[in-house]
């Protein structure tokens, strides 16, 4: 099934409340699962083999929705159908997965910055693979780019304590991590 842009984002945004309350960070923020993937041993193996290697799937804590939904409907069926959700399905169900999860970013999120919106955008109309680039890199480089205009913006500002601009100017040196420590957390503590 393939979702269009619009009905991703009206599923986002009826969620949205629930899920802005069950995660404690912004959703940007957030570290995004990694793929799951078939061990190379069961492309395809016995029966057995096969079923072995979705149950890992289904124990696999990075699984997200879609994956679970379709190994537990590979597991119930035939050895064809686990010999498909291994060869094409759990690809294709990672995929949904990870679409959701940038629905999620661009629409949960009020305050998703423009980097951040502008890189899931390409991610969105993008390939499966742009998509998992995206939620294992992409996400953190456009955050940063969107922390660095935020510190920026803090710089800028006039009459600022010398103890907030070293701090600043300390982060939009640093890492990362170190920008959006300072963003969330930092500037406050000076």
């Amino acid at each position: 099934m393939k979702l269009t842009r619009s009905a991703l984002a009206l599923t986002v945004g009826a969620l949205a409340p629930a899920l802005l309350l069950a995660t404690p960070t912004l959703a940007a923020a957030a570290p995004a699962k990694t793929a799951v993937t078939a061990p190379a041993s069961a492309l395809p193996g016995s029966d057995t083999e096969n079923a072995l290697a979705i149950a890992k799937i289904l124990a696999d804590p990075a699984s997200g929705k879609a994956v679970i939904r379709e190994a537990g409907k590979a597991l119930d069926g035939t050895p064809a159908d686990r010999v498909t959700f291994l060869k094409t399905g759990l690809a294709i169900a990672q995929d949904e997965d990870n679409r959701v999860a940038i629905g999620k970013i661009l629409f949960a999120n009020p305050a998703t910055g423009k980097a951040v919106k502008r890189e899931a955008n390409k991610a969105m109309d993008g390939t499966p693979a742009d998509r998992t680039a995206f939620l294992k890199t992409g996400l953190r480089l456009a955050q940063a780019e969107d922390d660095r205009v935020a510190v920026g913006r803090i710089l800028a500002r006039p009459g600022i304590s010398p103890a907030l601009y070293a701090a600043a100017q300390k982060a939009v040196d640093g890492t990362p991590e170190e920008l959006r420590h300072f963003i969330t957390v930092g500037q406050f503590q000076v």
